[in-house]
């Protein structure tokens, strides 16, 4: 069986990094935390588990990871943000591939659970570079959105790593790093160019941020999980500029870049039921139900664009184009999907009342 070092960096993580280092109690053989920062009791409690090493902060979280994973001495290292926790099903899962870990597998990606529904269920996942053997010598790279770009042999695996944050980040942080960087005369790589963009997004400069991704966009290099997603956010960017058949040329741009993507269809299909083009937004909910969902790719993957969203919106395209029964039908499809939706529940006490009506008129005439 492998061993396993845990490498972590943090900052004013005092409220949940106990609830992330006792998730991984039995599970890994060191445990590594490197404060850059700290103000709070985050250090005191990370001496309860294992070694606390001091990295002075220089806006580069590439730096500090790479500072970590250096005090490291087991066969693998293992990398978590202080808002992780393994969830105790996935617990059993990562244990048995820690024995099966021979020292063949250079770099294991696993499944990141980032948003739940209300009843706890995973709805946005992707995979990350979660386990690297530690003689392979792998470095991060990026001084923000870091990552460690695959090599060797790379297998996938399904114990998943779940990302539940208590409280918001510090507000513009990351946008301030990029910033910074192009002051120093530092050029961005292309992937930063897409994360740049991104963070012009969040901030709300929508104008910036689109003419970021046309910027990222124009680049041959980009990632095409990163090309799909940046058509989806410019179109995004676009929309809340006014731009709406810009938007949607944005979305269906994506799609000459790999099969259509289930977001990009129910985010055109929401635009034309906007815009009152119930048929066009019925064929756009039905491409999402036929697309193929690769989260192993690396992308970003919103899991209910796939089956519940466009039930839901079929349930409301056939409604408002007078196909009723039609729409109630769908309406538990979705429910196959979230069977607990409070929207799903609101539409059957809607059919409900409109059989009711039917049944009324009827009786009356």
């Amino acid at each position: 069986m492998a061993t396993i070092s845990l490498c972590m960096i943090v900052k004013d993580e005092q409220a949940v990094l106990g609830r992330c280092l006792d998730s991984v109690q039995g599970i890994v053989d060191e445990i590594i935390v490197v404060d850059t920062g700290s103000s709070d009791r985050t250090k005191e409690i990370a001496a309860a588990y294992g070694q606390v090493q001091d990295f002075e902060w220089c806006d580069d979280f590439s730096a500090a990871r790479n500072f970590s994973f250096a005090q490291a001495s087991m066969d693998y290292i293992l990398w978590l943000d202080a808002d992780d926790v393994i969830e105790p099903e996935d617990r059993e899962k990562f244990l048995q591939l820690k024995s099966e870990l021979d020292g063949t597998a250079d770099m294991v990606m696993l499944p990141y659970h980032t948003a739940f529904d209300a009843q706890g269920k995973a709805v946005f996942t992707y995979y990350r570079e979660r386990l690297l053997r530690r003689e392979a010598g792998f470095r991060w790279q990026g001084a923000v959105h870091e990552c460690i770009t695959p090599s060797g042999s790379v297998v996938y695996g399904e114990a998943a790593v779940s990302h539940h944050k208590e409280e918001a980040g510090e507000r513009g942080r990351n946008l301030r790093i990029y910033q910074r960087m192009q002051e120093r005369g530092e050029k961005l790589d292309t992937r930063g160019r897409f994360y740049y963009a991104r963070e012009l997004m969040t901030d709300g400069q929508y104008q910036l941020a689109a003419q970021a991704f046309e910027t990222f966009l124009a680049m041959p290099d980009g990632w095409v999980e990163n090309r799909i997603e940046a058509c989806r956010n410019l179109a995004d960017c676009l929309c809340v500029l006014g731009r709406r058949e810009e938007a949607k040329q944005a979305l269906v741009r994506s799609f000459s870049m790999d099969c259509p993507r289930g977001e990009s269809c129910c985010a055109l299909a929401a635009l034309a039921v906007e815009d009152g083009q119930l048929e066009q937004a019925s064929f756009w909910y039905r491409a999402a139900l036929h697309a193929p969902c690769h989260p192993e790719r690396g992308g970003f993957v919103y899991q209910p664009c796939y089956g519940f969203v466009p039930c839901l919106g079929l349930c409301v395209c056939c409604d408002r184009m007078g196909q009723h029964e039609q729409a109630a039908i769908w309406n538990e499809r979705a429910a196959v999907y979230q069977p607990d939706s409070p929207e799903v529940a609101y539409n059957r006490r809607y059919f409900a009342q409109q059989e009711n009506m039917v049944t009324d008129r009827m009786a009356d005439t």
